[in-house]
């Protein structure tokens, strides 16, 4: 019976120490990736802020700003631009961007375009309508995709496919927090500023005309932001996840290899005990 038990605690061991190399190896992989992935997430920011500020300022000289990106509609029809991930064994990265996601999108007439296998699977299974899968990989989407995925959605909002545009990504604050966020995206929203207006501008051929073209722009850019904080922030969950994992697998071949030493024991001390009794009788 002895035996038996430690055979079986031997093969736990190896098999701990397996998924340990695995989980370890992933976690040296993740943080490979995370350097790249937050420099790129931090170099995108600036061309998102001088997209917004343009925008900004020609919504500050021209109030009655005629654009169909403006006007609010009456329908309820929302698309959602969800990024998640290819892979699992992220922690909650996948699971908490999709709940928040499907919250914003439940009981509503609702499209999604899904970013990443995870995102694609998760919305198929509840049948909400894609309106393109052809951007459902993460791990191949380029800057230029964002572009294209933008001028799609400009020409479907404007075509009235849709009233509203979200975008579901995880914005990465720092290696140990990640926050999924959902960003409204269209209508535009003009804010009102406190500050004095800057020097004055000419736009060609005129306002509106620019306006209307650097949406799609303004979009491109946000989307490659956001697919940048996001990729950042599943390497960093990934990286988290996984070092949890092995620190778990050293505690519990720990535990194990105490109890198969203690079973090793138990059975030499029972040998030399049968050994004794035998030599005296």
């Amino acid at each position: 019976m002895s035996g038996a038990s430690e055979k079986a605690l031997k093969t736990r061991i190896r098999s701990m120490r397996s998924t340990r190399q695995i989980t370890k190896a992933m976690e040296m992989v993740a943080a490979s990736k995370l350097h790249g992935a937050q420099q790129r997430a931090i170099a995108s920011r600036p061309y998102f802020e001088t997209l917004y500020g343009v925008m900004q300022d020609l919504s500050l000289r021209r109030a009655d700003l005629p654009s169909p990106y403006t006007q609010t509609r009456e329908g309820d029809k929302v698309c959602c631009i969800v990024i998640a991930g290819d892979r699992g064994l992220a922690g909650g990265y996948n699971g908490n961007v999709l709940k928040l996601a499907y919250a914003e999108m439940e009981n509503k007439a609702s499209l999604v375009l899904p970013i990443g296998k995870k995102a694609a699977e998760f919305f198929r299974s509840r049948k909400i309508p894609s309106l393109t899968d052809r951007y459902d990989e993460a791990g191949a989407i380029e800057v230029g995709d964002c572009f294209t995925i933008a001028r799609l959605l400009c020409d479907e909002y404007r075509s009235g496919k849709f009233d509203r545009l979200l975008l579901a990504y995880t914005n990465f604050a720092s290696v140990l927090v990640q926050t999924p966020a959902v960003l409204p995206l269209l209508p535009l929203t003009r804010e009102t500023s406190n500050g004095a207006a800057t020097a004055a501008v000419l736009y060609e051929p005129d306002s509106e005309s620019v306006f209307d073209a650097i949406v799609p722009e303004y979009l491109g850019g946000v989307l490659y932001g956001a697919l940048c904080e996001s990729v950042a922030s599943e390497q960093a969950a990934r990286r988290t996840a996984m070092d949890s994992a092995t620190k778990n697998a050293d505690e519990m071949i720990d535990r194990l290899s105490l109890q198969y030493n203690r079973a090793r024991q138990g059975a030499i001390t029972q040998e030399i005990t049968e050994i004794v009794a035998g030599a005296e009788s």
